[in-house]
């Protein structure tokens, strides 16, 4: 049972949606933590953040400013840290293609640069967040997460003696944070007409609460080099449409640049090397550096099926429109009304 007690953690990019629902699972849950550092660039936000979890109200906490694009930075933050989860990161699709060399220097040498600050201090378990879209994927901020992604796993290659476990754990877009459809219909339907960007796109639905979840099983589980996959439902971006604004027209505006009509989160190339862990798949290095058959005995799992895939299009669960008003009268707005 993972007990974070008296334990010192940070969170790069802990001022974003899961960064502040991380603080208040933590702060809930571990009452006795050493220690949480907030680690961001954008000291509006960690002074908006501070309002509601102050340092006199939670004496553990700390903010630090700092980019994971510094090095030295990061060094200085992760002194006695034992816990890093790594959420920083250039998301956004578009702004990633038009600015490319700006997304490469914060999710891959960003990553790098956390990795190498684990390395050269005391800390004993790194966990890094990718997406949906680091696999096979077809934009440049895809591309910068599957090249982060194999960092974190051949970062346990490289530890030697140094005690310290990477993992990293990937989902789709939350539910509810910056920038994700729901928030994004819900502001719109004032006017009338939804836009659509295909009749047919699909995509998984976690919320807050389930990727914090992931983040913590990692955390306890992980031997080294895992790519944990949840298990979660899926849903059409119309009853999406239909569950927020009954009432409005759905106008198809067609795919954007770099845009999927269905998330991957495991792709057949990775079936191989895939198990299911029940709750989650966990996807291991191709050559870990740990003894597998001892791992299959000690979480009871087995491999995939060759050739399974995971996407959103051919999940078996889906959710329908009544379930969707209901997940965002309990993650987003218990006053919802359609």
């Amino acid at each position: 049972m993972l007990d974070l007690n008296g334990k010192s953690i940070l969170i790069t990019g802990g001022t974003g949606s899961l960064g502040k629902q991380l603080t208040k699972n933590i702060l809930e849950k571990f009452p006795q933590v050493k220690r949480l550092v907030i680690y961001s660039r954008d000291e509006q936000k960690q002074f908006e953040m501070a309002q509601e979890y102050s340092q006199a109200k939670y004496p553990a906490i700390r903010y630090f400013i700092g980019d994971v694009r510094d090095g030295d930075r990061l060094k200085k933050a992760f002194k006695d840290i034992e816990f890093v989860i790594h959420t920083a990161a250039m998301k956004h699709v578009p702004i990633a293609e038009y600015n490319p060399m700006e997304c490469v220097k914060t999710n891959v040498l960003g990553a790098e640069n956390v990795i190498n600050a684990a390395l050269e201090t005391d800390v004993k378990n790194v966990v890094a967040l990718s997406t949906d879209k680091a696999a096979a994927p077809i934009n440049l901020y895809g591309a910068t997460k599957l090249c982060s992604d194999k960092l974190f796993v051949a970062a346990n290659n490289i530890k030697g003696k140094h005690d310290i476990r990477f993992s990293v754990v990937r989902y789709g877009n939350v539910m509810g944070s910056n920038g994700s459809v729901i928030p994004f219909f819900i502001k719109k339907r004032k006017e009338g007409v939804l836009p659509i960007t295909d009749a047919n796109m699909t995509r998984f639905n976690i919320s807050l609460q389930e990727g914090v979840d992931l983040v913590l099983h990692a955390m306890e589980t992980a031997w080294g080099g895992e790519i944990f996959v949840p298990k979660i439902p899926s849903y059409k971006l119309t009853d999406v449409a239909t569950a927020v604004g009954p009432n409005c027209k759905q106008e198809i505006v067609g795919i954007r640049p770099g845009e999927k009509v269905h998330e991957e989160m495991i792709t057949s190339s990775d079936s191989f090397s895939t198990y299911d862990l029940g709750k989650y798949y966990a996807i291991l290095p191709q050559v870990p550096n740990f003894n597998l058959n001892d791992y299959i005995k000690h979480f009871s799992t087995k491999a995939v099926t060759p050739g399974f895939q995971y996407n959103s299009g051919e999940n078996k669960d889906f959710i329908g429109v009544d379930e969707i008003r209901q997940l965002i009268k309990e993650n987003l707005d218990p006053d919802f009304s359609w």
